[in-house]
């Protein structure tokens, strides 16, 4: 069982810069593939990044160039740094754990990010 806790969340004016965080518990983190959600209000769930246990990067369209997700596997943490922020952006931010079995299993409780225009 692993439990993910969220934070770095808030509000930010549009061009402005989030750092969000995952903490993770347990042992395993380092041999997890990672990834961050977002959902808005009145849409379904979406990708926005991954990270795979061995540091393989992934983004969707329309993220890319604009955030980075990178792991720190002694602090059990994942992040995501979001710069270029656009009132789009706004949702809830999921952290979410896939422990190689091409699932995420384990989800975080999320973390808000609101970007005013």
């Amino acid at each position: 069982q692993v439990q993910l806790v969220e934070s770095g969340g808030g509000l930010v004016q549009a061009g402005g810069s989030l750092r969000l965080s995952c903490a993770a518990s347990g042992r395993t983190f380092s041999r997890y593939n990672m990834g961050w959600f977002r959902q808005a209000p009145g849409k379904e769930r979406e990708f926005v990044a991954g990270i795979s246990w061995t540091g393989a990067t992934v983004y969707a369209d329309s993220v890319k160039g604009r955030f980075t997700i990178s792991r720190d596997n002694a602090k059990n943490t994942v992040y995501l740094q979001m710069n270029s922020l656009k009132p789009e952006d706004t949702a809830v931010y999921y952290c979410a754990a896939d422990p190689r079995t091409g699932i995420y299993e384990y989800w975080g409780q999320g973390t808000q990010v609101t970007v005013s225009s």
